[in-house]
């Protein structure tokens, strides 16, 4: 039986599901933009689809929030403020309370990035992806090389101290000195934090259905070493699998993820994971934009609702927490599973026995070799008959994505 303690930490993550156009890569639940969004009923649903998740959340604190997508930029400042606003009226959270959004540089200007900062956002994401026309053709961009230089200079002159910018690797046909100069060029805009992914082909996508050539593995493993050694050198401390922040910059949203913490997801297809003394429940809303807007508020916008048994709260803390580079505390799987470390102990002595991982009393952390397979350390904590982790390398995974994909 799960019995939690101690409540974890609790995010809010808000989901804005258009783009202007659908990237072949991409399997989030975005959709293209239509002609014009009516955004102030998107936030109204928003709102309402938070309301009827306040009791379950009652008197608890916000970490950190989120706004994700799809293209959240596409709203205007003003939608972003009332968004926001709406928040504050109905969660507490502290003034400094990382605030992030995510922007495409397509979509980004001087005057936009203001007024997102204006509404209370200081931290943005910019999917770059990649500096080289040819690759950001290939992966379906709508920016080129220099709108990617430009958003991070608006970033800047909006105000924007705090900025990630998302890049990928082991693109088609893409080199290890390609995927090297992209790094340097992000390194050159000294962004405090970079996400760094590897692609990879998902299902129900344009590049399951017609998969490009990508390079092989040994190629992206090559790629992979560099461009941490590079990041490394340049003062990016590579805390998870693939994020890299500066001195003090880390990601708090989704290092709640990665740590087992608590989340409220609101929108089109979010999820959330919620903690109570006795266990812990997963919701889903719907996805479809229409639906979930005609729905939020009742219990017709919740698709699922999920308690976790035994089985799904280890599966799920360590798919999460040995993405962590340095590991976790030992202590930290009893507070967030609520389960005592001994239901696990065997596992972990055989994943050390495959030098996969270590534990020295306080601290469980992947070993090189256990970062190196990933996939086959989480497997180890599967139960035999289930096989939902033989899938694609976790390497490929955007994990603050986790919540509305």
């Amino acid at each position: 039986m799960v019995q939690i303690a101690y409540l974890p930490p609790l995010a809010l993550y808000v989901h804005i599901p258009w783009c202007v156009r659908k990237c072949p890569y991409c399997d989030f639940n975005s959709y293209r933009a239509p002609g014009a969004i009516d955004e102030l009923a998107y936030i109204d649903a928003l709102l309402r689809d938070l309301d009827q998740d306040m009791p379950r959340v009652w008197r608890r604190r916000i970490l950190s929030i989120f706004i994700g997508g799809g293209t959240p930029s596409l709203f205007c400042p003003d939608s972003i403020d009332a968004l926001l606003s709406g928040v504050r009226a109905r969660l507490p959270f502290d003034a400094d309370t990382e605030i992030t959004l995510e922007a495409n540089p397509g979509s980004a200007d001087v005057v936009r990035f203001t007024g997102f900062r204006e509404a209370g956002v200081n931290r943005l994401s910019i999917g770059i992806q990649s500096f080289d026309p040819e690759k950001l053709q290939v992966l379906g961009r709508i920016h080129g090389r220099e709108e990617a230089l430009h958003a991070l200079d608006a970033a800047r002159r909006a105000g924007f101290s705090n900025v990630n910018l998302d890049l990928m690797f082991g693109l088609p046909q893409q080199t290890p000195g390609q995927a090297l100069a992209d790094v340097r060029r992000a390194i050159d805009l000294a962004p405090e934090h970079i996400s760094l992914y590897q692609l990879t082909i998902e299902p129900n996508t344009l590049f399951s259905a017609d998969p490009p050539v990508l390079p092989d593995e040994d190629a992206v493993w090559e790629m992979q070493q560099r461009l941490q050694d590079l990041l490394a050198q340049n003062g990016y401390h590579q805390y998870e699998v693939s994020a890299y922040a500066k001195a003090g910059k880390l990601c708090q949203h989704n290092l709640n993820y990665w740590q087992f913490g608590d989340y409220l997801g609101i929108g089109a297809g979010a999820h959330a994971k919620i903690s109570d003394p006795q266990g812990i429940t997963r919701l889903a809303k719907l996805k479809h934009p229409n639906a979930y807007v005609a729905s939020a508020g009742t219990p017709a916008g919740i698709i699922s609702t999920q308690r976790l048994s035994r089985e799904d709260v280890i599966i799920e803390f360590m798919m999460n927490a040995l993405r962590l580079t340095e590991g976790f505390p030992a202590q930290l799987f009893q507070e967030r599973t609520g389960l005592p470390l001994a239901v696990v102990m065997p596992t972990l002595k055989s994943a050390a026995s495959k030098g996969l991982l270590s534990y020295d009393g306080q601290t469980i952390r992947p070993t090189e070799t256990g970062k190196r397979l990933l996939n086959d350390l989480l497997c180890l904590f599967v139960p035999a008959e289930d096989t939902a982790l033989a899938r694609a390398p976790v390497t490929g995974v955007r994990t603050v994505d986790t919540a509305s994909s």
